[in-house]
């Protein structure tokens, strides 16, 4: 195949990228940078200025699949108004311009991967919640709303739509874990707020495994759930954690102390609870490397 990615140099489009081009798919990147043009691999456009860079599109011949990863990131900065603007423009915004670009292409893809996330439900404590269920009231959950209907364009143009709502990625290389990791090593860490709150993630690996089933897989279209089969509490997680570096979890960091330091972001990053069901994964046979957690952070720490 021929697969266009945003979002390439991050962390999951750096492994996806790794992963396709291992098994012989031609990878070509959206990049912001013109200084990355030239690679003959690389395409521009600029979420920020409205554009893409069509002809160029044009040039590549049928692009098969396009996965949107772009977007700034939601842990960035403490959420300012101006902040909370950017994070909202740099996805509902460039989803939009990117749906129309592709649809009006001489040859659109076959299929478009966009990015969302599991804020999509919103804080919905101990209740499962699976594909079905309705958005959220929090500021994620407004956001992923506006940020999956940005790509109606490209599915009024016939291309498939898939709406990849992630969990907490595991990985050493970013995401959250990879902030929590100095803390614990340290014997600092332990639960946040109550710890009854559910935190449903997956590991890197099989978050592109599941990407990469779901371009596969043409009759899946619509929002997937990427998360693991099971989801922990905060205090399970946090425990788990311990276990995998040998250290201990004393060190409880109260609800008002993320508060303080986060300010809104604690809410709905760390305090929030969604128990995440992956519905349409397993309805479609998709198998996970890593199901469990404390198989997961292992393998991850390893």
């Amino acid at each position: 195949m021929k697969v266009l990615v945003s979002g390439a140099s991050g962390l999951v489009g750096r492994a996806l990228g790794k992963s396709l081009e291992a098994d012989g798919h031609q990878l070509l990147r959206l990049v912001r940078n013109p200084e990355q043009l030239s690679d003959a691999d690389t395409v521009l456009w600029s979420p920020a200025d409205g554009s893409v860079d069509v002809a160029a599109l044009e040039e590549q011949g049928r692009i098969d699949c396009v996965v949107h990863l772009a977007g700034e990131a939601i842990a960035a900065a403490r959420w300012s108004a101006a902040q909370k603007a950017k994070i909202r423009d740099s996805r509902v915004v460039g989803t939009g311009m990117l749906s129309e670009a592709l649809a009006g292409l001489r040859e659109p893809p076959g299929v478009l991967v966009c990015a969302s996330a599991i804020g999509w439900y919103g804080d919905r404590g101990p209740e499962w919640v699976d594909e079905s269920d309705e958005p959220g009231e929090m500021f994620l959950s407004a956001l992923c709303r506006d940020w999956e209907a940005a790509a109606e364009p490209a599915r009024k143009a016939g291309i498939r739509v898939i709406n990849h709502r992630l969990g907490v990625v595991l990985s050493t290389d970013g995401g959250a874990l990879a902030k929590m990791l100095l803390p614990f090593k340290l014997g600092l860490g332990g639960r946040v707020g109550s710890g009854d709150q559910y935190w449903s993630w997956i590991t890197l690996d099989d978050l592109v495994a599941s990407i990469r089933h779901v371009i596969d897989d043409e009759s899946i279209s619509g929002p997937v759930n990427a998360v693991a089969p099971v989801s922990s509490t905060n205090l399970e997680f946090t425990r788990s954690l311990g276990r995998a570096l040998h250290r201990p979890t004393i060190f409880p960091m109260p609800a008002f102390v993320a508060r303080l330091m986060l300010g809104e972001m604690a809410d709905e990053l760390l305090l929030c609870s969604a128990r995440v069901r992956a519905g349409v994964l397993e309805r479609t046979g998709f198998q996970w490397a890593h199901p469990a957690l404390d198989g997961a952070l292992q393998q991850v720490l390893a």
